[in-house]
C-alpha cells in the first residue's frame, strides 16, 4: 500500500495509487472507478473464460456493483445518460452492467419496444429476450444484391459492426473482428428473410428477437474454389462477430441458416463436380462453426435454372443431385428460381426479392421437412400414343398450374410436348404426351422457362399475390417403362 493519508494532494485531486510494484502501478484511481494492470498471462485467462479476445494492459474496474472486469483503459470512455438519450423518446430507463435498457418509440415497424445502447455508445439495439440469432450467407456476386434503404426493423435486424454492412467484403480481404453491431445500409436477401419473420412474429404477438445478418461472397469460378476461398473464411468470422456481440450483451448466439446462392457461376460444366463442390462448402463450415461452439447449421438454397437449358444443364443436373444426395448436411432448397419475376437483366425485380426472401423464412421455419415437389423420374407409358410418365416426390398431391406444356420440353430429336396432365393412377405423377417417340431423349422440366407443376402448400404474401411450393427444375434421361403404374 501506499501509506499516502488524507491530505495527499493527489487523493484530494480524485486520482491516487493503491497499490505499487517495482515495474510500475497495479492498482490506481480515478473519478470514474479502479485501475488494474494486469500481466498477459491473466488478460489470456481472462479471455479464455470471457470467450471473447482481451489486450494486455490496463482494465477498468467500473464503479457499477454489477459489473465485472470491463474494457481496457485505452478504449471508448462511458457517456452519459443524457448523451446516450439525446433525440430518443425513451422512458423506463434503466442500466445493466454496460448496457442502458430503456422503453421507447423509435423509427421502425416494430412499435413501442425496449431497447438498450452500449453506455459507450454505437447502436441502440432491439433488446427482445432470447438468443441473438443470425441469418448468414455465402454465395457469389449475385448474391450481393441488395435494396439500398435501411430495414422495415432498423434496430432488430443489424450487422457486425465493421464498417462493411449487410454485404461482406467480396473475398478481396479478410473481414474484421469486432463485438459491436451496427444498422443496415442496405437490404439483402438475409435481412429481408430476418423482417419477414420478424413480420410474423409481430402478427402473432410474440417476441422480437435481434438478428444479424451477413452475406460473404467472391468471385470463384467453381464450387470447390468457394469451398478453398475467402467468402467462407470471412462467413466464419462473421459467425464469430456474432458470438462476440452475443457473449458482450449476455446473450447466447444461434445461427438460425445459412444462405447458399452459388450455382450459376460455376463454370466447370461438371455435374458431379459442382455437387462435390457444394459438400466441401457445406463441411468446412460446419467443422469450423463446430470449433466455435455453434451447432450444425440448416443451409438453405434457391434451386438456380437459369435461361439456357443448353448452357445451365450442369450446374441444373447438379443442385438437382443435391437436392437428392446431400449426405447427413442439413440442407433444403426453398424454391426453385423461375417462380419469381425478373428484370431485363435477369435480375430479380424488388417484389420478386420480397417473396423470395419469404419463401426462405417459410423453409427455415418449417426445417428439415420442408421439401419441394422433386421430379425423380421419367419413362415411356407402354403402348398406344408417345406418353411419358414423370413421377414426383411431394408433401401431397401434385397441382398442375398453366396448362399446355406446363414448363416441360424434350430436348433433343425435334420432339415437342403436346400436352400435360395429372395421372389418374397416383397423386405424385404427371403423363407428359409428346410428338413422338425417339431413343435417348431427355424430359426438361422448369429450365429457362416458368414450370406448372407445384403442391398444394401455400401462403399469403406481403406483396399480394398468395406464394406456392413450385417443383424444382429437372433434366430427366426417358427410360423404357416396365409397367403402366407408378413407379
Amino acid at each position: 500500500m501506499t501509506g499516502k493519508d488524507e491530505t495527499d494532494p493527489e487523493l484530494i485531486a480524485g486520482h491516487g495509487v493503491v497499490v505499487r510494484a517495482a515495474n510500475g502501478d497495479v492498482i490506481r484511481y480515478d473519478p470514474s472507478g479502479l485501475v488494474m494492470r494486469l500481466s498477459d498471462t491473466v488478460i489470456a485467462d481472462i479471455a479464455l473464460r470471457l470467450g471473447a479476445g482481451a489486450g494486455a494492459g490496463m482494465v477498468r474496474l467500473k464503479a457499477h456493483p454489477t459489473e465485472g472486469v470491463g474494457e481496457t483503459a485505452e478504449g471508448p470512455e462511458e457517456r452519459s445518460e443524457e448523451e446516450l438519450l439525446e433525440g430518443i423518446d425513451a422512458w423506463g430507463v434503466s442500466r445493466e452492467g454496460d448496457w442502458l435498457r430503456f422503453t421507447a418509440r423509435m423509427a421502425g415497424a416494430q412499435g413501442v419496444r425496449g431497447f438498450r445502447r452500449h453506455v459507450t455508445g454505437g447502436a441502440v439495439l432491439g433488446d427482445g429476450p432470447g438468443a441473438v440469432l443470425g441469418i448468414l450467407g455465402l454465395g457469389g456476386p449475385r448474391a450481393a444484391l441488395a435494396n439500398p434503404r435501411a430495414s422495415d426493423f432498423p434496430h432488430h435486424i443489424v450487422a457486425p459492426e465493421d464498417d462493411i454492412g449487410a454485404v461482406g467484403m467480396a473475398g478481396i480481404e479478410a473481414a474484421p473482428e469486432t463485438d459491436r453491431l451496427e444498422p443496415l445500409r442496405e437490404v439483402t436477401h438475409e435481412a429481408l428473410v430476418g423482417e419477414t419473420i420478424l413480420h410474423w412474429q409481430i402478427e402473432k404477438f410474440a417476441p422480437l428477437p435481434l438478428i444479424v445478418a451477413r452475406v460473404e461472397t467472391d468471385a470463384s469460378a467453381s464450387a470447390a474454389d468457394l469451398a478453398r476461398g475467402q467468402a467462407v473464411a470471412n462467413l466464419i468470422r462473421a459467425a464469430g462477430n456474432l458470438r462476440a456481440a452475443a457473449l458482450r450483451m449476455g446473450k447466447r448466439a444461434k445461427i438460425l441458416a445459412i444462405c447458399l446462392d452459388y450455382a450459376l457461376e460455376d463454370l466447370g460444366g461438371d455435374t458431379i463436380a459442382y455437387r462435390d463442390g457444394m459438400l466441401a462448402v457445406m463441411r468446412r463450415i460446419e467443422g469450423e462453426l463446430g470449433r466455435l461452439g455453434f451447432d450444425r447449421p440448416l443451409f438453405v438454397a434457391r434451386f438456380e435454372a437459369g435461361l439456357d437449358p443448353e448452357t445451365a444443364a450442369a450446374v441444373l443436373q447438379g443442385q438437382w443431385e443435391l437436392a437428392w444426395n446431400h449426405g447427413d448436411h442439413r440442407l433444403i432448397f426453398s424454391s426453385p428460381s423461375y417462380a419469381f419475376a425478373r428484370d431485363a437483366y435477369d435480375r430479380p425485380t424488388d417484389t420478386a426479392r420480397l417473396r423470395m426472401a419469404e419463401m426462405t423464412a417459410a423453409a427455415i421455419s418449417t426445417g428439415e421437412g420442408w421439401r419441394c415437389p422433386t421430379l425423380f423420374l421419367a419413362e415411356w407409358e407402354p403402348g398406344g400414343a408417345p406418353l411419358i410418365r414423370v413421377t414426383a416426390q411431394a408433401e401431397g398431391p401434385l397441382v398442375l398450374e398453366g396448362g399446355g406444356a406446363a414448363g416441360f420440353a424434350v430436348l433433343g430429336g425435334g420432339v415437342t410436348v403436346e400436352a400435360v396432365t395429372l395421372a389418374p393412377d397416383d397423386p405424385q405423377a404427371l403423363l407428359v404426351r409428346v410428338s413422338g417417340k425417339e431413343p435417348g431423349l431427355e424430359l426438361a422440366y422448369g429450365a429457362g422457362v416458368p414450370g406448372g407443376v407445384r403442391d398444394g402448400w401455400q401462403l399469403d404474401s406481403r406483396s399480394g399475390a398468395p406464394l406456392n411450393r413450385w417443383a424444382l427444375p429437372a433434366i430427366l434421361p426417358v427410360h423404357e417403362g416396365i409397367s403402366g403404374g407408378a413407379a
